[in-house]
């Protein structure tokens, strides 16, 4: 395959060569085939060169594409995957805007992987008020084939609304060219029934919903936060009354937390940042149920742990606190906003202050007044280096978000993750360690996958380590003759 580079993107080789996700999701979608898995890797490699998928920005794209609101991501369905919207309605078919259009779609496909890390999506054709001009097979196909043939595992389902009775016949085309994993993704709904897969708080009022988006542009949709965006949970008097010894261990655990930063602290990697975790979870001030994070997102400023997923128990469990370590790996001060989508639920401590070169700093992130978290919850995490003359007080930070280019903003989402049903506590916690969601039979044969390759490099190293250890042995034992030969040469001499 990389014999044929000339063929392909070196970043998408290169990436190949250093993301096992990536190759691991090709495997998945092609069940684990070695051949069909290669000829996927190459027909999308193909592709993603001859659309320039790598490349693909608003500026290359007409303003005009992004106006239109025929492609766009919004919202979540009920499993909390985000949704694609098609809506079909605003799409003309027209030969000569047709590679103009396709290119919008692996836009939005490439800018939500890179994002969110190759969470999959849910595609929702809304065919609301269209009729026979709005039908275009090539397009529909093209969209199609961007899911089952070119980003491997990123398809959970296909929810289509109100498809006219003229479009049976196409549909009946359409389906010819899926096959029977994908047909089983396809699915039909009408206002009645589309809350079955995707909630009324994110279907617009015309099929049902109670969602009032409205799509414009610019700026280019910040999808995750079309809701009022909070940098804190409600105010202490709104709260339910907290108890003294909650308020004293909050204090506590942030003037001491402060107190700790120190400048030339060396830079931790993820596994330093679980040991100093666990640590400090001993001590008094830290809260006994905030989660511990096992993953990190290594970005240019900060490291993040989780590195995608806050776990909050259900009411049974009452866990009601997380616990988020940002990790400063610059030599200047790193200044870093929290924000979320449900600013009614969530309380974050601290949600506006700056972290020292090399040091780390943690985050609780707890639900307040009887909310329960919800797989539709999302936290943004933002960061900015900060010049070493600039002062680090509540003022200068103001001043500094007011006047830092967005360009030189770091953004890092996370999402919520919900123990749904009641277990005993053991198998809670060992489920929440392993950051294992939902158990469906597509998602134990992920994990079943990730385990079987993990265990696999795993034996490599430690036959290399076995290899090394017997060369080790040989070498000493041939040292050891060669000095008892030496020495039987020179006895003799001597006597």
């Amino acid at each position: 395959l990389l014999d044929k580079s000339d063929k392909y993107d070196s970043r998408d080789v290169e990436r190949l060569q250093q993301d096992d996700k990536w190759v691991e999701n090709y495997l998945i979608w092609r069940h684990d085939v070695v051949d069909d898995t290669l000829k996927m890797i190459d027909e999308s490699f193909q592709w993603r060169k001859e659309y320039t998928v790598n490349d693909l920005t608003e500026s290359v794209l007409p303003k005009w594409l992004f106006e239109n609101g025929s492609l766009f991501l919004h919202g979540y369905d009920r499993e909390g995957y985000k949704l694609f919207w098609f809506r079909v309605k605003h799409h003309i078919r027209d030969p000569k805007q047709q590679l103009e259009k396709k290119k919008l779609v692996a836009f939005w496909l490439e800018h939500y992987a890179k994002r969110d890390h190759g969470k999959p999506v849910t595609v929702v054709f809304d065919m609301a008020e269209t009729g026979i001009s709005h039908i275009d097979l090539d397009f529909v196909r093209f969209i199609v084939n961007c899911f089952t043939d070119y980003y491997p595992n990123f398809l959970t389902k296909i929810v289509i609304f109100e498809m006219p009775w003229i479009m049976n016949a196409a549909f009946k085309i359409v389906k010819g060219w899926l096959g029977p994993d994908a047909i089983s993704m396809l699915k039909f709904t009408n206002k009645s029934d589309v809350q079955e897969y995707i909630s009324g708080e994110y279907l617009p009022p015309h099929m049902g919903g109670t969602d009032s988006f409205k799509y414009s542009y610019p700026p280019l949709v910040d999808d995750d936060f079309q809701t009022p965006l909070c940098e804190n949970g409600p105010i202490t008097s709104e709260d339910e009354p907290e108890s003294k010894e909650e308020i004293d261990a909050d204090t506590k655990e942030t003037g001491e937390l402060n107190e700790e930063q120190n400048p030339n602290q060396k830079k931790m990697n993820s596994i330093e940042q679980i040991s100093k975790s666990e640590e400090s979870d001993k001590t008094e001030f830290k809260p006994k149920n905030a989660k511990k994070a096992l993953t990190t997102f290594k970005g240019p400023l900060l490291h993040i742990s989780p590195a995608e997923e806050l776990y909050f128990g259900s009411k049974e469990t009452g866990e009601k606190k997380c616990l988020i370590v940002l990790t400063n790996v610059t030599k200047n001060i790193v200044a870093f906003k929290v924000r979320t989508t449900a600013p009614e639920k969530y309380r974050v401590k601290p949600s506006n202050s700056s972290c020292e070169p090399g040091t780390s700093l943690d985050i609780i992130v707890s639900l307040h007044g009887g909310f329960a978290a919800s797989l539709q919850d999302r936290f943004l995490i933002m960061a900015a280096e900060m010049d070493q003359s600039s002062g680090a007080g509540i003022p200068e930070l103001a001043q500094f978000w007011k006047e830092v280019p967005r360009t030189k903003v770091m953004e890092h989402r996370l999402r919520c993750h919900v123990v749904e049903s009641s277990k005993p506590s053991s198998l809670t916690l060992k489920e929440n360690t392993f950051n294992i969601p939902a158990k469906t039979n597509e998602d134990l044969h992920i994990q079943l996958t990730r385990l079987l390759q993990i265990n696999k490099r795993l034996q490599e190293q430690i036959d290399r380590c076995l290899w090394f250890q017997q060369l080790s042995v040989v070498l000493s034992l041939l040292s050891v003759t060669v000095v008892a030969f030496c020495f039987y040469l020179l006895y003799p001499q001597r006597s």
